[in-house]
């Protein structure tokens, strides 16, 4: 087998092969670390009590400027959302940059101003990094890793979800999927569409302060679909979603329609799908909606015993939501 680009898009191909490239290691798991086994958004290792949540991301996304961000801004985003849905506050950043010969200058001076201002929004630091050029034959752009450290006071799983709980979104999906693909073939509308890259922690903090959150995921690559899938499975649960609940921009369901893409299936680059208890579902929502990215924020189903994501559609059916394949828009993170 060799590896194709399905195996990047994190769906069903990815997982399968990350299960696999897993299994030839040898994982020394203990009570005081939660690592590669878990397959969540990042690893919690626990120092005497204290839960530092470690993180890394990297990012290859064509093109590398785009309505509403750049890969600055994602490199940052990603990997400071990664550390939040597992309940951690983003405190430490490395930056390790792979640069193609020919670069401009200028454009690698926007790149990271765009992630010092998300640092500033954060409250956290870049404290180390590296940087690498090669050859214009290798690369021809940009690549950036980002590693992240955070402090839980209470790690959050995605496996948590528990029968009665309420799937809460935090906001219209498919927005940062569309941007790309449409910005990359030149398609333009009458309302652009414009990227959801944002830190979430805002969001999350809000949400645990109020209590009651039992599972977190953000819906990147393979978007809502995949993330969850990905929380069903492994909490061993059945989620039933509405779509008539589902906050989804009318020019991204026109350009989803257009292009035949599925925008459940679109990576978002912005947004939290939780788990809460059905009686803080309420307070939890208009915490969320308070917030500066949580505007949209809709409790769009709940969680029953079984398993699979159904969804009851706009005209009463119910269908399956089946874990994707792969990413109907490839290079978007």
């Amino acid at each position: 087998m060799k590896i194709s680009m399905m195996h990047g898009a994190g769906g069903e191909a990815m997982n399968e092969l990350l299960k696999e490239l897993i299994s030839e290691i040898s994982l020394k798991s203990s009570e005081k670390v939660y690592g590669l086994e878990g397959m969540d958004d990042g690893a919690v290792i626990n120092l005497n009590g204290v839960h530092v949540v470690f993180t890394t991301d990297s990012h290859a996304i064509h093109p590398i400027f785009f309505p509403g961000g750049d890969i600055g801004k994602l490199s940052i985003c990603g990997t400071a959302n990664d550390l939040s849905v597992m309940g951690a506050k983003p405190m430490f950043f490395s930056n390790s940059m792979i640069i193609g010969e020919g670069f401009e200058v200028e454009d690698l001076k926007k790149i990271m101003k765009s992630m010092d201002e998300v640092l500033k929004e954060l409250g956290a630091l870049l404290v180390t990094g590296d940087t690498k050029v090669v050859e214009r034959e290798s690369l021809n752009g940009i690549i950036i890793n980002t590693s992240g450290i955070g402090i839980a006071k209470k790690p959050i799983y995605d496996s948590g979800l528990k029968p009665g709980d309420k799937i809460i979104v935090s906001g219209t999906i498919g927005d940062h999927g569309l941007c790309i693909l449409c910005h990359r073939e030149g398609f333009e509308f009458e309302t652009p569409i414009i990227s959801d890259i944002s830190p979430i922690w805002e969001v999350v903090e809000r949400a645990l302060e109020v209590g009651g959150v039992t599972a977190m995921k953000d819906p990147t690559r393979g978007g809502l679909a995949a993330a969850l899938n990905e929380m069903a499975s492994k909490s061993g649960v059945r989620i039933e979603i509405e779509e008539e609940l589902i906050p989804i921009k009318e020019t991204v369901r026109s350009a989803s329609e257009m292009l035949g893409v599925d925008p459940l299936e679109v990576a978002n680059e912005g947004k939290v799908v939780m788990g809460v208890e059905r009686e803080k579902a309420e307070e939890i929502l208009e915490a969320i909606r308070k917030t500066k990215y949580g505007k949209d924020a809709m409790i769009i189903g709940e969680v029953s015993e079984g398993s699979k994501v159904i969804m009851t559609t706009r005209v009463g059916g119910r269908r399956i939501i089946d874990m994707p394949l792969g990413d109907p828009v490839p290079r978007v993170c």
